[in-house]
């Protein structure tokens, strides 16, 4: 090393040294946030009325309440009212919660479908496109009642780009199914599958529907893609 070199070396050690402390200050200041974040949805978790249904996990829990304070901020969604939709359990559990966050109380606890081509049992591909009979993953804001071809439905509007923002297009929607009940896992061994909606039991159909339409906030979670679900979101 010639001495050019070496003085250059050590200037930009020197500088190194020098933004340390701003820079570490700046890392505690976005860990103390985050900490202060997870420890106030710990507590929502801890205080929330399963009203005798099983809890999400808090995972799932802790990744919707952070989109939903965010959309709320932004004014994407506007009812108090969390639905989450978690595709990492099997689909014969009662894998979608609505929770009313007034009330920190679960009201519905229920089975969900994924796309045909998501999986057979376990969702595990998924998809943006039109036609590809997936579902798609992210935040989503409610929209407006109308009577489709599978009775009363819920169209669903995707916030996050190139994940799931050809929802209305690819017309995702919430509707009652056949396909999704005890009786078709008993026997099929499996919950029917949609071509990419998250289709419901037709008796909770329009309670559901009825809940939480007209901008609150759907969350459908997997935990392959949690990371690309933050920075959509955040982008």
């Amino acid at each position: 090393m010639n001495y050019k070199s070496f003085s250059l070396f050590f200037v930009v050690l020197f500088m190194s040294f020098t933004n340390l402390p701003s820079k570490t200050n700046s890392i505690k200041t976005s860990i103390k946030t985050e900490t202060t974040a997870v420890s106030k949805n710990v507590s929502v978790y801890n205080q929330l009325d399963a009203n005798s249904f099983v809890l999400p996990s808090f995972d799932c829990f802790n990744l919707a309440l952070d989109g939903f304070h965010l959309l709320k901020e932004k004014g994407l969604v506007q009812k108090n009212v969390l639905t989450l939709v978690d595709f990492s359990l099997s689909s014969n559990m009662k894998r979608l919660w609505v929770i009313d966050l007034d009330r920190n109380m679960i009201l519905f606890n229920t089975l969900v479908a994924h796309g045909r081509n998501t999986g057979e049992e376990f969702a595990a591909q998924f998809s943006n496109q039109a036609e590809s009979f997936k579902s798609s993953i992210g935040f989503y804001a409610t929209g407006e009642i109308y009577d489709g071809k599978h009775g009363l439905s819920l169209k669903l509007d995707g916030l996050e780009k190139g994940l799931n923002d050809k929802a209305r297009e690819r017309a995702v929607v919430v509707h009652g199914a056949d396909y999704v009940s005890e009786s078709f896992i008993k026997q099929n061994k499996r919950l029917g599958r949609s071509q990419g909606c998250p289709a419901i039991p037709v008796e909770m159909n329009a309670k559901i529907i009825n809940v939480i339409k007209n901008k609150s906030c759907l969350f459908i979670y997997h935990p392959s893609a949690t990371h690309e679900i933050i920075s959509r979101l955040t982008a």
